[in-house]
């Protein structure tokens, strides 16, 4: 094999959907020729197609190292596959020959160390969506690992909570760091499990996600001191831990990839400036589940109160379009909003009815077709104010009705979106200030949202 220069270009390949090598950069072209491929036949390097098919199937980009066969000598790879119209965009960096194999120590192997102890592995993104499980286990354990991958985390792990009422694994999220005694529930199965992990990057030394390991708890060496707690509700400590751990490190994150995007310092290589991009827009993310948790804390307590206080619907209704306007632009969907001189008087808490609002318009946005418009209308029926919120969106079928209002409740969990807790929060604050959030929609005909809160006469 021709020596390798590890700080050659990241090598492009494009493959179809039906996973032929449509074309590619001469370097990668000439490592799948070693191993028997063509441009036009399926992919010969066995690793690389697997991560292709699998980025296609779950729809979204993943990354991962590998070592492939070059002769009979192995290299070390990073790939990249991105789904998109017309198959899978490969980035294939890294290209290091691998050292021949030795034994190591134990104490030098992280990995190892984790999963030594571990009755199954599993791997995540850094958006927190698996990767990678392990069929046997699912088998073993009561869940389909081929149905839950692409999926969020916290729809096969129910989080628990530590003594000091934090998260292991999104202190290490925040941190970039290794955690350990992560313990959780197996949804729908009663069975408790101890998670670890490390952290995995890519090529270019970003966040890529967590490695690690699953230890089945066996709940005859748990003394059951009292009774366990309902699964994911948070006490209010706990949101405020969870506040201070995470929003100021992700915070300050979000600014400074923002003003790296923004070469504010000077000219900076695009592609450099566009992954500054990716990572504020991933904090924004993590950023947005810690407001949903902390929300989910709130009002999960048998104490959560709101304020009773005079509110005008329409001019909440104004403002938060005003908020979504730019997403609104950069979406091409036009909002309806009421008219300066409407007025629906109403009772509620403001920032608290603001927050639905933000809500509803926004989940409208996200479903709406480029070109389309969300209608924002009010009424009055008797004792209720109304806001109607209607887009022009695919629609959602009457079983799933229900389904969206639960906690984590998500009809396609594959398609972009938030964590499956805004219209469980939404409905929870409607109805804690004497509304409610109802649904009417139908497949092909849009989705329309109503908010009901007890009016006032002006």
């Amino acid at each position: 094999m021709n020596a390798i220069d590890p700080h050659l270009p990241v090598a492009i390949g494009r493959v179809g959907r039906d996973g032929r090598l449509l074309d590619a950069e001469p370097r990668l072209s000439d490592l799948n020729a070693r191993a028997g491929g063509r441009q036009g036949a399926p992919l010969a390097i066995p690793q690389i197609a697997s991560i292709a098919r699998l980025s296609q199937r779950l729809g979204v980009a993943i990354s991962r190292n590998i070592i492939a066969a070059d002769g009979e000598d192995d290299i070390d790879l990073w790939v990249r596959a991105e789904p998109d119209a017309d198959g899978v965009r490969l980035e294939v960096s890294g290209w290091r020959p691998r050292a021949a194999w030795r034994a190591v120590p134990d104490a030098a192997r992280e990995d190892d160390f984790l999963r030594s102890d571990a009755d199954w592995v599993w791997e995540c993104d850094s958006a927190m969506r698996l990767t990678h499980l392990s069929i046997e286990a699912g088998a073993r354990h009561g869940f389909d690992a081929g149905k839950i991958l692409g999926q969020p985390l916290t729809l096969l792990f129910a989080l628990e909570a530590d003594d000091e009422g934090a998260l292991p694994i999104l202190t290490a999220a925040a941190e970039q760091g290794r955690f350990e005694g992560q313990v959780a529930e197996l949804r729908g199965t009663g069975r408790r499990v101890r998670l670890s992990a490390s952290p995995r990057v890519d090529a270019l030394g970003r966040f890529a996600g967590f490695s690690g390991a699953a230890e089945m708890i066996d709940p005859a060496a748990e003394a059951p001191v009292q009774p366990p707690a309902p699964p994911a509700v948070f006490t209010s400590e706990f949101g405020q831990r969870l506040d201070r751990a995470l929003r100021q490190p992700l915070s300050r994150i979000i600014a400074n990839a923002d003003s790296i995007s923004a070469q504010v310092d000077g000219p900076l290589r695009a592609d450099y400036a566009d992954y500054a991009g990716d990572i504020a827009n991933a904090g924004r993310h993590l950023l947005s589940l810690v407001d949903d948790l902390a929300d989910l804390s709130a009002v999960e307590r048998d104490d959560f109160q709101v304020e009773a206080e005079p509110v005008d619907l329409a001019d909440i209704a104004r403002r938060a379009a005003g908020l979504l306007a730019v997403r609104a632009s950069e979406a091409d969907v036009r909002i309806d909003k009421p008219k300066a001189d409407e007025r629906l008087p109403a009772t509620g808490e403001f920032r608290r009815v603001l927050q639905i609002m933000v809500n509803l318009i926004g989940n409208a946005l996200r479903y709406s077709p480029p070109g389309g418009s969300v209608w924002v209308r009010l009424e009055r029926e008797g004792a209720l104010g109304c806001v109607i919120v209607a887009d022009q969106g695919k629609g959602i079928a009457a079983e799933d009705h229900a389904r969206i209002f639960e906690k984590f409740g998500r009809v396609d969990p594959s398609e972009p979106g938030g964590s499956g807790l805004g219209l469980y929060i939404a409905r929870r604050l409607a109805r804690a200030m004497g509304g409610d959030i109802t649904v009417d929609s139908a497949p092909g005909q849009g989705a329309r949202f109503v908010l009901t809160l007890p009016a006032r006469e002006g």
